[in-house]
């Protein structure tokens, strides 16, 4: 396996004595290439985790390797998109792609190159010269994608990157990351709470529990030679995958509501075409 977690924890001190633990015993693997999304509750260590992952932060337990090394700081091979852009608003579309190559001391020339044909990767040639307040949502979005891949990693971690964009801006971009991913072989992990998101995009879907975060179950997204995924499929899966999280979104529910609440099973509308979790 590619990527390797095993028992990994991650506590943050909440107050002079006690530790609050946001992730508890997490484990699996990723092949070299594969897709895979993580989905869970609000609050379950979703994003902590790709932290962790990236080298930004430090697990409390637990091991984390990328081709049986260990993760220890952030490096060039593990790249993260997150829901905002980030994007230099004085910069140019260019030069907000070109940014992390120039920072590695790559000769201008040379990144200007591969930042123009990253560019043209995602479709935006023509945007070059163009400044972030002049794109849509949509348009930023695989701006920072074209960034992120220009830097050449070998995994990209997404923490919920289209979670603010209109569905059929959203559906646009499903294409064309599936496209970028063919393409490139990169490894994805993709964080979201959009359920058919998760199943559409993926070849492998994690289903995370509540605080502390724990690895639920995981599902298996079988598609055609061509790599589409069955209507049929789809929608059995979304609904596999809402069951398994019922008993996580009574779980937090109750800690807003109290204890006697009470989360009726099969109460949720099937429709996952949403955000799970969004009205919690």
């Amino acid at each position: 396996m590619y990527l390797t977690l095993k028992g990994v924890e991650k506590s943050f001190q909440h107050n002079t004595n006690d530790k609050l633990k946001v992730l508890d015993d997490i484990s699996f693997d990723i092949e070299k290439g594969q897709f895979v999304s993580i989905v869970g509750p609000s609050g379950c260590g979703k994003s902590t985790l790709l932290y962790l992952i990236s080298g930004l932060d430090k697990a409390t337990k637990g091991k984390i390797e990328v081709a049986g090394e260990p993760v220890n700081n952030p490096g060039p091979d593990r790249v993260v998109v997150f829901q905002e852009d980030g994007l230099f608003p004085w910069a140019t579309v260019l030069d907000n792609v070109m940014y992390g190559l120039l920072l590695k001391k790559t000769p201008k020339k040379e990144a200007e190159q591969k930042a123009k044909e990253m560019l043209k990767l995602v479709h935006l040639s023509n945007y070059a010269g163009a400044y972030p307040h002049q794109l849509s949502g949509g348009m930023k979005h695989r701006v920072s994608i074209a960034r992120a891949l220009v830097m050449d990693p070998d995994i990209l971690l997404m923490d919920e990157p289209f979670a603010a964009l209109d569905e059929q801006t959203r559906m646009t971009l499903h294409h064309e990351l599936l496209e970028i991913w063919r393409r490139t072989k990169v490894t994805v992990l993709f964080v979201t709470h959009n359920i058919r998101e998760a199943v559409l995009l993926s070849q492998k879907v994690i289903v995370m529990g509540t605080r502390p975060g724990k690895i639920k179950t995981a599902f298996t997204v079988q598609t055609t030679q061509d790599g589409v995924t069955p209507d049929s499929i789809t929608l059995d899966l979304e609904q596999k995958i809402l069951a398994a999280l019922e008993e996580e979104m009574e779980k937090v529910l109750r800690e807003e509501l109290g204890d006697d609440y009470s989360f009726k099973t099969g109460s949720v509308h099937r429709d996952s075409s949403g955000d799970m979790g969004s009205g919690i």
